[in-house]
């Protein structure tokens, strides 16, 4: 009797464990490859925006320029309390002077500009004028923090505790939240007062911007390409704004402008200092409405010296 060979067992098709975890093995190599490909081609295309920011706000200052042969002022005001004196003026800042500029028209119009920031004709009828969102005030980089909402934060009232340690996305440093004053629109360019410290000579910058300043093309004296006009803040020890200086508001002058007493980025940086979430630099608007990114590195002497207006250094440009 002839005997059959017995067939040969058919093999399950599929992945053994080992191959398995090979393939695992490459697929997380190349997700490892991608990801910084993708997180920097996000960061390029974010910084482009923030550099078409500025270059929107320097067309702005330059229009607002042609027609009224200056920049507008850093804010309007005194630092004395509303209602001490008759000359009170209401503290609107640089920024809210571009808003036509920036066809934002229409929000301009709303704005009572003859009353403070705070006053309650400027939040009547749900149309809260303070804190409107402005798109060319916000850079895509900068983290929004766990208090803000849609592009506007709450400001605290001034507590009296020193303003490098009061605030941090609106806690106090015990954790304590700050007493609220109202919503403001959020901004992360602040203009150049200077290398001077903002509270104590807030009428004296030595830059473009401060209070009641009244400055032109002809008071750039160290060059219209040699001299920062507006640079950039993130909001990671708090909240800035376009709207103008809130009296009675916790670090309500460097909410609209910075100084320079720091390199950009410096790890000890303060509140009024300028900063970014760029990779090693923070980006600056010149007199001559070009646009510079200056790396973290920058020396800290040409970097003052750009900053103020009539200092009379030769500094060249960093490439």
């Amino acid at each position: 009797m002839q005997r059959h060979a017995p067939h040969p067992t058919a093999r399950t098709a599929g992945f053994t464990l080992v191959e398995l975890l090979v393939v695992i093995a490459i697929i997380g190599t190349l997700v490892g490859l991608l990801l910084p490909a993708v997180q920097a081609a996000r960061e390029s295309a974010r910084a482009t925006s923030c550099r078409n920011n500025f270059k929107q706000i320097g067309l702005a200052l330059h229009h607002y320029h042609d027609h009224t042969r200056r920049f507008p002022s850093g804010w309007t005001g005194s630092d004395r309390p509303v209602g001490a004196a008759t000359d009170e003026l209401p503290g609107w800042g640089w920024a809210s002077e571009l808003l036509p500029q920036l066809e934002q028209s229409s929000l301009f119009d709303r704005i009572d500009r003859r009353r403070p920031v705070l006053d309650p004709a400027n939040s009547a009828l749900h149309a809260d004028v303070r804190k409107a969102f402005i798109p060319p005030f916000a850079c895509a980089s900068d983290t929004r923090s766990p208090t803000e909402g849609d592009g506007f934060f709450a400001i605290g009232a001034d507590d009296g505790v020193d303003e490098e340690e009061a605030e941090h996305h609106g806690e106090k440093v015990d954790g304590s939240p700050l007493t609220a004053l109202c919503d403001v629109g959020k901004s992360n360019y602040v203009g150049v007062f200077g290398t001077l410290e903002v509270d104590e000579f807030p009428a004296a910058g030595d830059g473009m911007f401060f209070r009641n300043s009244r400055l032109g093309m002809k008071d750039m004296l160290d060059g219209s390409s040699k001299t920062l006009v507006v640079g950039e803040r993130k909001s990671k020890l708090g909240g800035s704004t376009w709207t103008g200086v809130l009296l009675g508001a916790k670090a309500s002058l460097p909410r609209i402008v910075g100084v320079a007493d720091h390199a950009p980025n410096d790890p000890h940086h303060h509140f009024d200092d300028f900063t970014s979430n760029h990779p090693t630099g923070v980006n600056f608007l010149l007199g001559d409405a070009s646009v510079r990114r200056f790396d973290d590195s920058i020396d800290v002497i040409v970097y003052q010296s750009l900053c103020t207006r009539a200092g009379g250094e030769s500094a060249a440009i960093p490439d």
